[in-house]
Order: structure tokens, then sequence, then C-alpha cells
């Protein structure tokens, strides 16, 4: 599993799906979010769609 480094989007390709951004396997922790409309932490974390994101992504 691999994290973006630029939105922490979780996905298996080396490319980003949601920004073509570039992926790191080097990230802890993850979340789902599942409605992103009423998520705090998504509206924090600047996340406009739902699915898995890290935490943390180095």
């Amino acid at each position: 599993m691999n994290a973006c480094t630029k939105c922490h989007f979780l996905t298996e390709e080396k490319v980003c799906p949601k920004c073509s951004g570039e992926t790191s396997k080097e990230w802890q922790g993850y979340c789902i979010v599942t409605d992103h409309t009423k998520s705090l932490f998504a509206r924090k974390m600047g996340i406009t769609a739902n699915g898995r994101y890290a935490l943390r992504v180095r």
C-alpha cells in the first residue's frame, strides 16, 4: 500500500489516481472517510472525497 505525498490518499498504484502526485511506502496510521461533507477530520486535512487516507506520509 502506498500513500500520496500531497493528498495522503492510500492506493496500490505508484501515482495517485486522485491528484497525480507521487506516492510513498513510508506512511503511518490511516483513517477511512465515509462522508467528507460532515467530517471535521476531513475538513481539517483538506479532504474533498471519501476514501482511505494516511495520517502521516514521508
